[in-house]
């Protein structure tokens, strides 16, 4: 386990891998840990690091850090404690929310964006976000499957204070704007069956940036990296592998990487 103190309070991170930097942000079921297929995949060609966000994982329960402003502060905080100049972003529902405001605020830093679940507004939002435990979370949103027992394990350590903080002012947010705004290269997953945040009707992403695509995955809930690893897996690589100027929209799923998951 790696830690660094980040605003005099311990930060938990981990780092797999060789080559450009790569960071992946957890959501607010479970930490880090279920980033681990993900990360082994990617650190075949990039140095791959997750935090645990304050209030989630091995990191500090620290209530004052709980805003999305603080949240996405850790971000610079992190890359300028680690000497990283500009790094690719994979971030997940709470992390997914991370990772777009820090490269909307930051668009020369950031490389890539692939948001995964990033929600467009609460009224994309399932209530029982608001009002569970994240144990209770956890077992709603995750089959009993070995893949799955890293993030079922971890989610008991979230202080569903964080949970809640980051949830409060999401009245004021739109994942809508987030994705006409932002200047990076962004790919964007949803699960089709994801029952805490509704998957975007794609007929409605035309008037979107060239850069900004979106993908839907038929067979997966919450979370599409455990439950197509394989498709999620090779649609990250391919995007990451984009030459600088390629649009991300000449990616899609294919049928060969779906059978090999069903």
């Amino acid at each position: 386990m790696s830690v660094l103190i980040l605003q005099n309070e311990i930060v938990h991170y981990e780092v797999l891998g060789r080559g450009k930097p790569l960071l992946f942000l957890h959501g607010w079921v479970g930490s880090w840990r279920y980033w681990m297929p993900a990360m082994q995949a990617a650190s075949i060609s990039f140095r791959t690091y997750a935090l645990d966000l304050w209030g989630f994982g091995d990191t500090a329960k620290a209530p004052a850090y709980y805003s999305l402003e603080n949240q996405v502060n850790m971000i610079d905080l992190f890359m300028q404690e680690m000497g990283i100049a500009k790094i690719a972003i994979i971030g997940h529902g709470l992390g997914a929310i991370v990772g777009a405001k820090y490269a909307m605020q930051y668009p020369k830093w950031v490389d890539r964006l692939l948001a995964v679940g990033l929600p467009d507004g609460a009224q994309s939002l399932s209530q029982r976000l608001f009002t569970s435990q994240p144990a209770e979370l956890a077992d709603w949103l995750l089959t009993r499957k070995p893949d799955n027992e890293a993030a079922r394990a971890e989610a008991p350590k979230a202080d569903a204070r964080a949970i809640q903080r980051s949830l409060s002012i999401f009245q004021d947010l739109s994942g809508g704007s987030y994705l006409r705004d932002l200047l990076t290269p962004s790919l964007m997953i949803y699960g089709l069956n994801d029952p805490i945040i509704a998957a975007p009707n794609l007929e409605n992403s035309a008037d979107l940036p060239e850069h900004v695509h979106q993908i839907i995955f038929e067979q997966s809930g919450h979370f599409p990296m455990l439950d197509e690893p394989s498709a999620f897996n090779r649609l990250m690589a391919d995007f990451f592998a984009l030459e600088s100027g390629v649009s991300p929209r000449q990616l899609q799923l294919k049928d060969e990487w779906k059978r090999r998951v069903r």
